[in-house]
């Protein structure tokens, strides 16, 4: 029977959808990203835009992040105050940022953040477990550090091949690899892409190489295959001559992939104050790493009082250049 796993650990939520042992579904919820799908936000008008497109307003909210706006009343002056409504997060790419995405709210809506992470699990209907660090490590026996470690690498193994899987600013790359019978390994890596595609919670635009089969009952048997395994609602080519299918699925909030990969920093420190609070002894508990995520856990005050409140034990944090990874705590 299907179950989610939660956890609530300090800068970071994370939730995995187990079934049979293995983790289908995996999402990451850190402090700091910004509003929510979903928060309805005051901002300030900054560039009205022409024709109710391009409009960009700033958000109260800590930073004051920006984000683009659809449906703004004509006539609105720059520097009116608004309520909008988050439609999409922002998103984090290489070499550049994407800001949150918002239309105008309703009249009279309440000013708040969106659903967390565990409000929408639970919207799902499918039982969570609350997982507690004393506890034994459930997200551990269902694969989590492997799971982030192929996230990282890129590099996803499966029976007869592999897939290699890289996040560029004009879409997600998917690509097919092994040897073989062309046709068998594409079957495959079809339906491992697709488990990957929802295992990351992947959106926007995403492009799958598969090994050439050049006859078209075979790259039927392809498109076929990708709508069997991944669930709806996505839009997709048909696999080309050239072995490639593009997929859109929408997109709301980071992926996985996006959150892992592209902020290495607070990844490290997250699972550095993981695996602090399941550290076993007593007298200080130091954490070590390398400067960038020390630096990360250093700047918030909250996160090293919880971990003190959490294991009754107080924290030092130690630099070390030379400490790869996310370093170690005892």
């Amino acid at each position: 029977m299907a179950e989610w796993l939660y956890e609530a650990g300090i800068g970071e939520a994370r939730a995995a959808l187990i079934e049979d042992g293995a983790i289908v579904e995996a999402r990451i919820e850190r402090e700091g990203e910004g509003p929510r799908v979903g928060a309805i936000v005051g901002a300030k008008l900054i560039e009205a835009g022409r024709g109710g497109k391009g409009a960009l307003v700033a958000l109260d909210w800590p930073g004051a992040p920006q984000a683009t706006l659809t449906g703004l009343p004509p006539s609105t002056s720059t520097g009116a105050r608004l309520i909008v409504q988050i439609t999409r997060m922002a998103l984090r790419e290489r070499g550049r940022d994407k800001p949150a995405r918002a239309r105008m709210a309703e009249a009279g809506a309440d000013v708040g953040d969106g659903p967390d992470l565990r409000a929408r699990i639970a919207a799902t209907g499918i039982a969570v477990a609350e997982l507690q660090p004393a506890a034994p490590d459930r997200l551990e026996q269902a694969g989590w550090s492997e799971l982030i470690d192929h996230v990282r690498t890129g590099h996803w193994p499966f029976a007869g091949g592999a897939l290699w899987v890289d996040a560029t600013p004009a879409m997600l790359l998917i690509d097919i690899d092994g040897e073989g019978d062309a046709l068998a390994l594409a079957l495959a890596g079809a339906r491992e892409a697709a488990a990957l595609i929802r295992r990351c919670d992947i959106g926007g635009s995403i492009g799958i190489d598969f090994p050439s089969v050049p006859d078209r009952a075979g790259r039927q048997a392809i498109d076929a295959a990708v709508d069997a395994a991944l669930p709806q609602p996505f839009e997709r080519t048909a696999v080309n001559g050239f072995g490639f299918m593009q997929i859109v699925r929408r997109r709301e909030r980071p992926s996985l992939i996006e959150q892992v990969r592209l902020d290495p920093a607070a990844t490290d420190a997250a699972l550095l104050l993981r695996q602090a609070e399941r550290a076993v002894g007593t007298g200080d508990l130091t954490l070590t790493a390398r400067g960038a995520v020390i630096d990360r856990i250093a700047a918030h005050s909250a996160w090293i009082e919880t971990l003190q409140n959490r294991t009754g034990r107080a924290v030092r944090l130690i630099a070390d250049a030379a400490v790869k990874g996310a370093g170690h705590a005892q």
